[in-house]
């Protein structure tokens, strides 16, 4: 399995298996055990959270999967988000849904994440969305109360556009070292509004959320989508691969800003098709016609 270098002692599985839908796979304690063994023999060490995915429960019932043999933490990178406070019966105290960055938040939050995932430290917290009324500076002392208390090792952000990115950066003394950005052939959004290209100024490796558009190009029939699929599916047949969701992944990976995919799936067949597309190669024809696909028109 490819490794993307972070810091000088953190690096992130190529591949990240995703928890958002933990919670709906109705998996046993000992069932999830079962798939976070999978992927860490597969290579994926990375496991990608937040304190909200299944209405504030899969934090816990992968924490409690873990408990059964708690020496795997030392094998595997976790990283949560925070910052999304959602009307919840499990959080009865919220009264509507709004971002929080706030320095007691997100270190209230913190604190219930470890003892959520049952474990001393979070490798990377994210701030989940951009919050229109952070205090940058309220978010820095958070940042690093956290990192001098040894609870997160390394911070960074999700679904951030470059200002916001550089604004939050301004305040910290040490590197934000990823963005969480949602990055697909059919969501080309982060790619032409300048997201991406921040990430590689910065020299920050992105994660990128919903890399199969979730199943949107296979689902479908609006007009964009099916030449798309026409298209992924002529070059599969070029490259050997054996579907187009592994031409997806190929076409994120072959980028050159070292984008690390987040594979949401609970069957280990379908996390084995984005490990298989790590040694896929498309060629530089082949990525501008799915990208020219995408945009329903040439490149100007």
């Amino acid at each position: 399995m490819q490794r993307v270098e972070l810091t000088e002692d953190l690096s992130f599985s190529r591949i990240i298996h995703g928890l958002w839908r933990l919670a709906e796979w109705e998996m046993s304690n000992e069932e999830v055990l079962a798939l976070i063994e999978e992927c860490l023999n597969a290579g994926i060490t990375t496991f990608d959270h937040a304190d909200i995915y299944g209405d504030y429960t899969c934090e816990k019932k992968f924490g409690d999967a873990l408990a059964l043999k708690p020496e795997l933490r030392k094998e595997m990178e976790i990283v949560t988000k925070c910052g999304i406070k959602l009307i919840s019966n499990n959080r009865p105290e919220h009264s509507i849904k709004s971002y929080d960055t706030s320095k007691e938040h997100i270190i209230s939050s913190v604190n219930q994440s470890l003892e959520n995932l049952q474990t001393d430290y979070i490798d990377v917290l994210l701030i989940h969305r951009p919050d229109p009324f952070m205090d940058p500076a309220k978010v820095a002392e958070a940042f690093t109360q956290l990192k001098i208390e040894g609870k997160v090792r390394q911070f960074g952000v999700s679904n951030f556009k470059r200002s916001q990115f550089k604004m939050l950066q301004s305040y910290l003394d040490f590197p934000l070292i990823t963005n969480q950005i949602e990055l697909s052939a059919y969501q080309l959004e982060n790619f032409e509004d300048g997201t991406v290209d921040l990430c590689q100024e910065e020299r920050i490796a992105p994660m990128a959320w919903s890399p199969l558009a979730g199943g949107s190009i296979f689902s479908s029939n609006d007009e964009r989508a099916k030449n798309l699929r026409i298209t992924l599916e002529r070059i599969a047949g070029e490259i050997g691969a054996q579907g187009i969701d592994e031409v997806l992944y190929a076409w994120l990976l072959n980028h050159p800003a070292n984008i690390m995919p987040i594979v949401g799936s609970g069957k280990m067949n379908r996390i084995e098709s984005a490990i298989r597309a790590l040694n896929l190669t498309l060629s530089r024809d082949q990525w501008f016609e799915i990208l020219q696909v995408a945009m329903e028109r040439e490149i100007a």
